[in-house]
């Protein structure tokens, strides 16, 4: 007899919050989660998604699923991997597209909360339901071993931005603190950012200029790598 075999989708949201432990702190990597309603892992957080939908395609599923528990609707959604393990689900098998997006502040403070919805530090998360906390683990290396050579970090930053705010998140985003003199020789050598004409504004010192990141790069590549990735053995 032929197993049968469910396929759902997840969405791992990344944004730059106030850390939930200490509001007045910098902030930090956070995502949100939802809260299980019904059995298997009721009352446990899960990340956003849900059994896909034949009528429609997966991403289309996932941003869906994501604006009905979240409200949230970022301008793209990525695949980033697909978890089929036979014993991720109590339920049988269950194979898991997982869709990922970076977003600003501003897209993220249109997230609902409330008792069944709320924002998490992504690297300070309590036990999940089903395999989503190796989920939201391989999330975040993904990210960090992007970081450096890609554009990530634009989609937490506006059109133009300052050497400062790209550096504070990469600092977020790596957890570790960057020279600032050596950084800032690290992106102007880099072709990653064109300098632009225009200066912020508003400050008390010199104003430092604004910069945007080359259009030409791609923001992320469609497929992860499979190679040295914590807890895929």
């Amino acid at each position: 007899m032929t197993a049968t075999i469910d396929l759902a989708v997840s969405t791992v949201i990344f944004a730059l919050r106030p850390d939930p432990a200490d509001p007045d702190a910098p902030h930090v990597l956070s995502i949100p989660l939802v809260r299980r309603t019904r059995d298997p892992f009721a009352r446990r957080w899960a990340l956003p998604g849900g059994a896909a939908d034949a009528g429609e395609s997966l991403a289309d599923t996932a941003a869906r699923k994501l604006r009905e528990t979240t409200r949230l609707q970022p301008a793209y959604l990525e695949q980033l991997y697909a978890f089929g393990d036979p014993d991720r689900s109590p339920t049988g098998r269950v194979v898991s597209v997982v869709y990922w997006a970076l977003v600003r502040p501003d897209l993220a403070d249109q997230a609902a909360e409330g008792e069944n919805v709320r924002w998490f530090a992504a690297d300070d998360l309590p036990e999940l339901a089903f395999d989503h906390n190796r989920i939201v683990a391989y999330a975040l290396w993904r990210m960090r071993t992007k970081v450096e050579y890609s554009r990530i970090a634009q989609a937490f930053l506006g059109e133009t931005f300052t050497l400062s705010e790209l550096r504070r998140v990469h600092e977020v985003v790596l957890q570790r603190s960057l020279d600032p003199a050596n950084f800032r020789r690290q992106m102007e050598g880099s072709t990653a950012i064109v300098a632009t004409d225009a200066v912020q504004t508003g400050g008390r010192h010199r104003p430092p200029r604004l910069y945007r990141y080359d259009t030409t790069v791609r923001l992320a590549d469609n497929g992860p790598l499979t190679d040295a990735i914590p807890g895929t053995d």
